[in-house]
């Protein structure tokens, strides 16, 4: 098959910060060159990030670059279901684990480089219900620390109150039962932790090596167990690569998997709150076009 030549695209960066406004004249910069025009625009109202993307889409460019990090992306993709427009992942995030995922460089200069040399590949989505995800979804500790702090505590206190809010909350944390059922079979644990996948990179971290984003399967990663410590060593090996980080876990794969917990938990994608089990998570086979490095 005959790769489509790129000859037109839009830019949206995620420009709220300080940061992403910087992040945003740099990359026009670095994308002066290119052979073909760019429609760009620096949003600083997330609420105004999915207006702007579809207004870039009704032009039907052949290209449209996101800057942002895997909230900023995930929450956008579902934009590009069913278009011919391919994605460029600029990572201005914290963990970008969706552009660890694709072998996309973490340096501005390099992401640039996938956008003018590399080649469309065609990926999965995940899917939490009808919501798309770009990388993976998560219940556990983190989507409630997610949905317990305080705006006061992020606004005020930074990264102290943020670190210290999880540590509450860490305390307060309990295992819950997990029920998996894949159509066929039903399989109920205790859990500490589960991992939606649709891509190996979660916060950053290697955690579902078995989740690929051609796979055209979802993967959902129990953290078992009853003691929270466990979970806390699962993490640690799994930043250090050390082979224990396999010994609490279980893999369940499939297109379709039924997920539920008691008591009903909430579930981030991608790092944002959106939705509570029970919840089915599948797969959307090569919902995408992306570009990688070539």
């Amino acid at each position: 098959m005959v790769e489509r030549a790129i000859g037109s695209a839009a830019m949206i960066v995620n420009a709220q910060s300080r940061k992403g406004q910087d992040l945003f004249e740099h990359a026009l910069e670095a994308l002066r060159d290119l052979p073909f025009a760019i429609d760009a625009h620096a949003v600083t109202d997330a609420a105004a990030l999915d207006g702007t993307v579809r207004e870039a889409l009704k032009a039907k460019p052949d290209l449209i670059i996101l800057g942002g990090g895997d909230g900023t992306i995930s929450g956008l993709v579902d934009h590009l279901v069913g278009t011919r427009t391919a994605l460029g992942v600029l990572p201005f995030g914290t963990a970008n684990s969706f552009a660890r995922t694709l072998g996309i460089p973490l340096d501005l200069e390099g992401a640039v480089e996938v956008i003018r040399k590399g080649r469309r590949q065609r990926i999965d989505l995940g899917m939490v219900d009808d919501d798309y995800f770009a990388n993976c979804a998560a219940i556990g500790i983190s989507p409630q620390i997610a949905e317990t702090v305080p705006d006061r505590v992020k606004r005020r206190l930074g990264r102290a109150g943020y670190v210290a809010w999880a540590a509450l909350q860490y305390a307060r944390f309990r295992p819950f039962m997990l029920t998996v059922d894949d159509g066929t079979a039903k399989r109920t644990l205790r859990a500490l932790e589960v991992r939606i996948s649709n891509g190996r990179y979660q916060g950053g971290t290697e955690l579902v090596e078995a989740a690929s984003v051609t796979s055209g399967e979802i993967v959902v990663q129990a953290v078992t167990g009853h003691f929270k410590r466990r979970l806390l060593r699962n993490w640690a090996a799994s930043v250090l690569r050390l082979a224990a980080r396999h010994d609490d876990t279980i893999d369940f794969t499939g297109r379709s998997l039924r997920i539920e917990t008691v008591p009903p938990l909430p579930i981030s994608i991608d790092g944002e709150v959106l939705a509570r089990t029970p919840v089915t998570a599948r797969v959307a086979a090569g919902a995408i076009d992306v570009m990688v490095p070539g």
